[in-house]
């Protein structure tokens, strides 16, 4: 089994916006997520945990935060030290009310 870090990041998010879809035969695991706000106003942001994997116990989509707001050109780290498990398909999405940039850490597990 490889272990590979990678960075992904999604620049000016203002819809719905895939960040990340996990490879096929690939476990990854989320390391770090931070969303900037590149405003100067107050934004919110929606993270979502989309899965559509073959397993019933673990196929649905979760929302990591909701509508949690961000102040005018400021940062907000979500994940804080914990971690999260992701399989083969799952994807991690974000939403932004206002324009937010956002980088991922995940290490993939092959």
């Amino acid at each position: 089994m490889a272990n590979t870090f990678k960075l992904k990041t999604k620049p000016t998010v203002t819809t719905l916006a895939t960040v990340y879809t996990v490879p096929a035969s690939t476990t990854s695991i989320v390391l770090g997520l931070m969303i900037g706000n590149t405003t100067g106003s107050a934004v919110t942001t929606t993270v979502t945990v989309d899965s559509d994997t073959a397993d019933t116990e673990t196929n649905a989509a979760v929302e990591l935060l909701t509508t949690t707001q961000i102040p005018g050109y400021s940062s907000l780290e979500v994940m804080g030290g914990n971690k999260i498990v992701l399989q083969t398909t799952d994807m991690l999405k974000v939403y932004g009310s206002g324009a937010v940039d956002v980088c991922l850490s995940v290490m993939e597990i092959t």
